[in-house]
């Protein structure tokens, strides 16, 4: 176990340690052709499957030395690693994160509502009386913009009955194989988890706001070579 002192040190330590990284990237040039370097990436179980594949078949052509490693950091702490050179960006629907990082518009897509394809399902289009008489699956967690669904249903009397909530997107393809039930996530990612086609996809029947796309970086790093590189990369990889 670390003792008090090593703790109450670690941190002004850690600072250093980034400080000297920072301004030895600045001042050396990147080629991104030969460079090693790992860039630390922050995103969701979903934002993983929608976003990696992409970004690792280019890589592996422009850059084939770099490294990438992504983990979920929870929004609270996303600034502080940033700020510690422990995370270098964040990646998806993230507005929280707008007023305390430099960030960039990815795209902007609307939500969809998806289903087990099966017999009597309407074609095309389904009614806000259909969509109401399903049971539904919710993805919520703290950290999840889609509760906007919750509230915007909510604020024109709309109630649907919710089934079953969990806090990722990955499970619900397999809970929905074995049920009829229903689930609204943003168009893409509806894509994303349909790649076996045993699913129906509709626009959500009721208006709301469209979900929004983001890169998030720390303002410190914005002379940096590499991060300088690598958003450019993001920018023309995942931008629709």
């Amino acid at each position: 176990m670390p003792t008090q002192t090593a703790e109450r040190i670690a941190l002004p330590i850690g600072r250093a340690l980034t400080a000297i990284r920072d301004a030895l990237n600045e001042t050396e040039p990147f080629d991104p052709g030969t460079s090693d370097r790992e860039f630390r990436l922050c995103m969701s179980d979903i934002g993983e499957q929608v976003f990696l594949p992409s970004l690792c078949e280019r890589l592996q052509t422009l850059a084939p030395a770099i490294k990438l490693s992504s983990e979920l950091v929870p929004v609270a702490m996303v600034v502080e690693r940033m700020r510690m050179g422990q995370l270098d960006f964040a990646i998806g629907n993230l507005p929280t994160l707008k007023t305390t990082t430099r960030y960039q518009s990815l795209f902007r897509e609307q939500y969809a509502c998806m289903t087990r394809k099966r017999d009597g399902l309407p074609a095309g289009k389904i009614s806000v009386e259909d969509f109401l008489a399903l049971s539904h699956v919710s993805v919520t967690s703290t950290d999840s913009s889609h509760l906007a669904i919750e509230d915007t249903l909510a604020s024109r009397g709309l109630n649907r009955h919710i089934a079953l909530r969990v806090p990722h997107f990955t499970v619900v393809p397999q809970i929905l194989r074995h049920t009829g039930w229903m689930v609204t996530l943003p168009e893409g990612v509806a894509h994303a988890l349909n790649h076996s086609n045993d699913f129906v996809i509709y626009p959500l029947p009721v208006e709301m706001p469209g979900v929004e796309s983001t890169v998030h970086w720390h303002g410190a790093y914005d002379a940096d070579a590499g991060n300088q590189w690598f958003r450019a990369f993001l920018f023309e990889t995942l931008r629709r």
